[in-house]
């Protein structure tokens, strides 16, 4: 399906827009766009299936939550995202707590990690459905176990894939950072994003009024 032929007869902002997300880290990004917006959480089971590598895991559970909230919202451009760390092919979530969060950073200290990051955006009514998949590597320094855990204590990131945080002080854990949507690694990759729900009949830049 070709995206342009969807914006045929779709005047600006005639579509509601939502974020199928609670991610307080994607609400934040899709923010800075300055389109409205409603957040919705999808009930999807995120384990992942036998076999399946990081960035299938990524794109189907992005897919899978956006899918979940427009079966509420017909009518409505849905977003949905998610974020896998890929270290050789083994796939890190969410620790959820510090013990696993030292594990994993354990596990990724002086590695290169891909971190899958996953967007989908689908309207029912239109027939829209589109996914795209962020790579971003990110090189990891050889952390001593106090690094380790002074920058848990500090940041306390157990809501984030591979446990480190990059807009924050999880910047220095790394030694690089190869990404072409520079926001892809914080949680939802804006210029994929923005292509996707224009070519779904969100107007990203229409007319707006400038305050003084």
């Amino acid at each position: 399906m070709n995206p342009d032929t969807l914006l045929v007869n779709v005047s600006p902002r005639t579509r509601p827009l939502i974020l199928g997300s609670t991610s307080r880290y994607r609400h934040e990004l899709l923010q800075r766009l300055g389109v409205p917006f409603t957040v919705v959480a999808p009930e999807v089971n995120e384990t992942p299936l036998p076999g399946e590598t990081p960035r299938l895991l990524a794109t189907r559970l992005a897919l899978s939550k956006a899918r979940a909230v427009a079966h509420s919202a017909p009518h409505a451009v849905v977003i949905g995202a998610d974020q896998v760390a890929d270290l050789n092919g083994l796939s890190l979530g969410k620790p959820g707590t510090h013990e696993r969060a030292v594990a994993q950073l354990r596990r990724m200290r002086g590695q290169t990690v891909v971190f899958q990051t996953a967007v989908a955006v689908v309207c029912l009514e239109s027939g829209f459905e589109e996914s795209s998949l962020a790579a971003v590597k990110v090189r990891f320094r050889d952390l001593t176990d106090d690094e380790i855990e002074n920058y848990l204590r500090a940041e306390q990131p157990y809501d984030c894939a591979g446990s480190a945080k990059s807009e924050g002080l999880g910047i220095a854990l790394l030694e690089s950072i190869d990404s072409d949507d520079p926001t892809a690694l914080v949680g939802l990759p804006l210029i994929r994003t923005c292509r996707m729900i224009r070519a779904a009949g969100v107007a990203v830049l229409a007319n707006r009024e400038v305050q003084s």
